[in-house]
């Protein structure tokens, strides 16, 4: 079927064309199907006009080019039939089986998915994707010639429908056509996305490409004819095949390259198809004799294949003009996976479904995807490690004994380690590329030797989560960095409970933490204390859960809501979170519609912006007397990185009868932490207090208090 669709296959004409690669082809079945289809989609038209079953048609007509199985080609014929017509599931099921009954659900599943929806959302719909596929691929390779029909007729879809359609195209189903083996397809949706997204460079392309026929006649005739004559000088029998790649390929490798395209190897391809791998490595000799081989050019990919099981060997030469060209080397086997991927497994020859030793069941990279599935906690992280799958080309690196280590491009020596093994790369300190000692975040290239240095005690650095690329080896990293945070806030919270109950004379016993714990519902005394490490707890919430009756200073106290004077009676008020000004500081109140004052220190800077409305501003001052120790400030702390400092600041915090609200790592270098801690105060003199105990710590190299103008923007929001 061509890219026109304004003639339809009949079904003699499908099932002629299914009976010339399986004769023993189920042609009622097939006839069945096509009826089925064409009566529940009669009357239903598609958006170029023509009758909407020209559609299913083409889709089983590709398929059926790619010599697929009756079930496949038959699930195209109804694959939107359960969607958008009177059918049903279990119509289908009596009428076709269960086995196409499934695999038209699934297809149906698949389409449901909004894949460009919000960022959110794209997760979870990834999330969906792949259980579908899960079941059978078949689905995948229905949705691939689907969506590739409907690239070929996108120019009848609205022009936001087409960008829609085409940026969908080139993020997930172009990808993922390549990642299953099925390049041409990959080439076609690719290049079909990029004249809807970016036609100008397109035409530039092509125009440019047109030129340098013009200038160098028909090269692919010429290179193609001297390459045969080497070979049959060889006496090697072999096919030789040249190609112009396609505009999108040569404006990747432009882009990539950072430069315009010149060179022949920029825009020809040839493949030389042999017998065995025996006579590949001798067309080789033939070719790299007859040419001169381009250094860092040569690639074997029959030596250690793909991961979809693409085997070919490449090379790129150039002759004695300087003109270059890439040369492809496989054997016909080779051939068939490089050109089908997944689709071999259920393609037929002769009636017989076609056993190829080459192929690789891609069912096994799905599998490792959903595994993960139970390993990610968050929807995002998934995404990034499907993602990561899903596009990255793979290097392949070699441990001292000689094993393969299958990355992808960009994977460092801690994607290396955890590959081998969680606790390998758990100890991982540095390693070693070929001999030479290197940086964790150094690019892993293909064919390297690497050696993983590790140490007893050693733990995953969170800094590692950015410099590793694998799904795996984020998860393990963040996994383990979640366990020694828990560690962390436990011993945290154990301190910042005995100086909480030692404030008021009492002791933080296990027997006091199970029934406070038990009091706040909380499971148990180690989740009560990492609860209270990581702030998510007040510890004066833990002290009153046991002594209701405990107030935070003795005497009578100023009541919040009464706080500050120069109000009306109706009039409420909120410090502003820009300044966090505290009693005993000079203060103004700015009043905003709906949400009464917020006060401000007289000296903040988010009051500049209020200079030209006078109308606004109230004269504001704190009650006189005691108040509570609720006003929260925030501290920001640069402190060494020695065992036992955070403790020690959190002491020194509470003996000064402060209470932490929050705490939040703003950096973590290998000798010091920044720390921002949000300190609940009564006033400017407890603040002084607390500021001085903690200046005089010897681990603590700085601290001030943080004001951050830009957030006098939340104020709208709250």
């Amino acid at each position: 079927m061509g890219k026109g669709e304004s003639h339809m296959l009949s079904a003699d004409d499908l099932v002629a064309l299914v009976r010339s690669y399986n004769p023993r082809t189920n042609a009622g079945l097939l006839r069945d199907a096509y009826e089925f289809g064409f009566n529940m989609h009669d009357g239903q038209t598609r958006q170029s006009g023509e009758p909407y079953f020209t559609h299913p048609v083409a889709v089983a007509a590709i398929l059926a080019e790619q010599q697929m199985d009756d079930a496949t080609v038959i699930t195209a014929l109804l694959h939107d039939t359960i969607e958008d017509t009177k059918a049903n599931y279990s119509e289908v099921e009596k009428r076709f089986g269960p086995e196409i009954a499934e695999l038209v659900d699934g297809v149906t599943k698949l389409t449901n998915i909004q894949l460009t929806s919000v960022h959110s959302k794209q997760a979870e719909n990834f999330r969906k994707l792949f259980m579908a596929m899960s079941r059978d691929l078949r689905v995948m390779l229905v949705k691939l010639a689907d969506r590739l029909h409907n690239m070929r007729t996108i120019k009848s879809m609205r022009p936001e429908k087409q960008a829609q359609k085409s940026r969908e195209t080139m993020e997930i189903f172009a990808p993922l056509a390549g990642r299953m083996g099925m390049q041409w397809m990959r080439e076609e949706l690719e290049d079909l996305a990029f004249s809807v997204l970016n036609p100008e460079a397109r035409k530039s392309i092509m125009r440019r490409f047109v030129t340098l026929q013009k200038e160098s006649g028909d090269v692919i005739q010429k290179i193609t004819a001297d390459m045969r004559i080497e070979l049959d000088k060889a006496g090697v029998g072999a096919e030789v095949i040249g190609r112009a790649k396609r505009p999108y390929s040569i404006w990747r490798k432009m882009q990539e390259k950072d430069q315009g395209f010149s060179r022949l190897s920029d825009i020809y391809g040839f493949r030389i198809i042999c017998a065995s791998e025996v006579d590949c490595y001798r067309i080789l000799g033939v070719v790299h004799q007859r040419w001169r081989a381009v250094p860092g050019r040569f690639k074997d990919y029959i030596s250690q294949p793909k991961s979809n099981g693409y085997r070919s060997i490449h090379t790129t030469v150039s002759g004695r003009d300087g003109k270059r060209v890439e040369v492809q080397i496989r054997t016909r086997e080779m051939h068939e996976v490089a050109e089908t991927g997944v689709a071999a497994h259920w393609s037929y020859k002769n009636g017989e479904r076609v056993e190829n030793r080459f192929a690789v069941d891609p069912v096994m990279w799905i599998s490792s995807l959903s595994e993960r599935l139970d390993d990610e906690d968050d929807h995002d992280q998934f995404l990034e490690a499907v993602k990561l799958e899903m596009y990255q080309d793979q290097v392949f690196c070699f441990t001292p004994k000689g094993d393969v280590i299958k990355l992808p491009r960009g994977a460092t020596p801690i994607d290396f380690a955890y590959a081998i093994h969680t606790r390998i790369g758990a100890a991982c300190v540095g390693a070693k590329v070929d001999g030479i000692r290197v940086p964790l975040w150094t690019r892993l290239k293909n064919g390297q030797s690497v050696e993983v240095i590790i140490a007893e005690g050693q733990r995953p650095q969170a800094t590692w989560v950015d410099i590793a690329v694998t799904g795996r080896a984020k998860t393990a990293i963040r996994r383990a960095l979640r366990e020694e945070d828990r560690e962390r806030f436990i011993k945290l919270g154990a301190e910042l409970a005995r100086v909480a109950f030692e404030n008021h004379g009492k002791r933080a016993t296990d027997k006091a933490l199970r029934i406070a714990a038990k009091a706040l519902a909380v499971d148990s005394v180690d989740d009560l204390l990492a609860r209270l490490g990581s702030a998510e707890l007040a510890s004066r919430d833990v002290v009153r859960a046991i002594y209701p009756d405990l107030s935070e200073r003795d005497g009578e106290e100023v009541s919040s809501d009464r706080a500050v004077i120069g109000l009306s009676s109706d009039q409420k008020f909120r410090r502003a979170p820009c300044c966090q000004p505290v009693p005993g500081e000079r203060i103004v109140g700015i009043t905003y519609r709906g949400q009464g004052v917020v006060v401000h220190a007289i000296d903040c800077q988010g009051l500049v912006e209020f200079e030209d409305q006078p109308d606004r501003w109230v004269d504001l001052r704190w009650q006189d007397g005691t108040h509570p120790a609720t006003s929260s400030v925030t501290l920001d702390l640069t402190v060494t990185n020695d065992a036992g400092v955070l403790g020690r600041i959190c002491t020194l915090i509470g003996e000064q009868s402060a209470n932490i609200s929050n705490m939040i790592f703003a950096d973590r270098k290998p000798d010091f932490y920044r720390i921002q801690i949000d300190v609940e105060l009564r006033d400017a003199e407890h603040l002084h207090r607390v500021m001085t105990a903690l200046e005089a710590e010897s681990n603590v190299s700085a601290i001030s208090r943080l004001r951050d103008p830009s957030r006098a923007q939340e104020i709208v929001r709250i």
